[in-house]
């Protein structure tokens, strides 16, 4: 479990592509004590750290993941957001990100007001489902507050210190993000399904369906 605060840009340094996987390695400096089977959040994406080294932290990427995530258009010297796993003792200041993506949305305006920059990022209809205004959303990881939502998009206003730490800065319009919606609203749908399903079997019953 992560909370969006990136704590780190790092940089792809290695990329190794292998039995359709991906292994990549990934300079980071200010994370440490980092050890072999931890998780770390790289771009919003919940990975395994496979090996460290005094200036660096590889990962293993799954098929399953790639498919799911932007991690398998990554370049070498690509700048990536880095999260260690969140503890009980610290502050939740972002809001509850599993390293889940349920799916990549596309940037598709990005314009200045002011010191902040708005994105607009366009996703599918199943995802902005579970997207509300002043809600939370994940993007590449990072918490962010949704200020714009309709049918096919939302968006969101980057601070400019948000945009100097993490890879919101180097975003351009028709760039891949990964998104993650708040999982309250998923596990709120969730319990109340049966009820749904209970009341339309009643109401097809009335009406001579089933």
């Amino acid at each position: 479990m992560f909370t969006g605060l990136i704590e780190e840009l790092g940089s792809i340094q290695v990329i190794e592509r292998h039995e359709r996987g991906i292994r990549l390695k990934v300079k980071a400096n200010a994370i440490r004590d980092v050890q072999p089977g931890e998780s770390i959040s790289v771009n919003g994406v919940c990975l395994t750290v496979t090996e460290t080294k005094k200036d660096s932290i590889s990962f293993d990427v799954s098929p399953e993941t790639i498919k799911a995530a932007n991690l398998g258009n990554l370049r070498i010297g690509d700048r990536v957001n880095l999260e260690r796993a969140m503890t009980l003792q610290q502050r939740l200041g972002g809001h509850m990100v599993t390293g889940h993506v349920d799916v990549t949305g596309t940037i598709k305006e990005k314009r200045a007001e002011g010191e902040f920059t708005i994105y607009r990022v366009a996703a599918s209809p199943d995802f902005l489902r579970y997207v509300i205004l002043k809600g939370s959303v994940a993007v590449d990881g990072i918490s962010l507050t949704v200020i714009g939502l309709d049918k096919d998009s939302f968006s969101v206003a980057i601070i400019p210190h948000t945009a100097s730490v993490t890879t919101m800065g180097f975003k351009a319009v028709g760039d891949t993000v990964n998104l993650e919606a708040d999982i309250i609203g998923k596990y709120i749908e969730r319990f109340l399904e049966p009820q749904r399903e209970s009341r339309l079997s009643g109401l097809l019953k009335e009406e001579g369906y089933i």
